[in-house]
């Protein structure tokens, strides 16, 4: 398999099987970090739960309301935040080095599909 990188609005998604140590990549327009494969498998897990429970909020919100969902794992911790339909991702790497990132409501869906194809081959 061959590393791959997906972009789309105001989203980064890196796969390389290659690479020793950091195999994935989760970025913005401005900034990406590195991640393990296993925080990138978490990464995407996560995600992938926490858009399905939007998805199933929706039949229990009224139009207006908005809801925050959060998700962690012993690699990192997320968020979405906003109406089930649209909303926007934070997430903070727990891990020795650091870091975190969020995507605003334009490209949410697009990465979340993203996520579920990547390492598809």
């Amino acid at each position: 398999m061959e590393k791959i990188l997906k972009t789309g609005t105001g989203w980064r998604l890196g796969w390389n099987p290659e690479a020793s140590e950091f195999q994935g990549l989760v970025g913005g327009d401005t900034w990406a970090v590195e991640l393990t494969q296993a925080e990138f498998d978490d990464f995407c897990r996560l995600l992938s739960q926490l858009a399905e429970t939007m998805t199933q909020m929706a039949q229990e919100l009224m139009d207006e309301e908005k809801i925050a969902c959060e998700a962690e794992s012993d690699w990192l911790w997320m968020q979405v935040e906003g109406y089930p339909h649209a909303y926007t991702v934070q997430f903070i790497l727990n891990t020795g080095r650091r870091a975190e990132g969020s995507w605003p409501v334009d490209g949410v869906a697009e990465l979340v599909q993203a996520t579920k194809t990547l390492k598809i081959f």
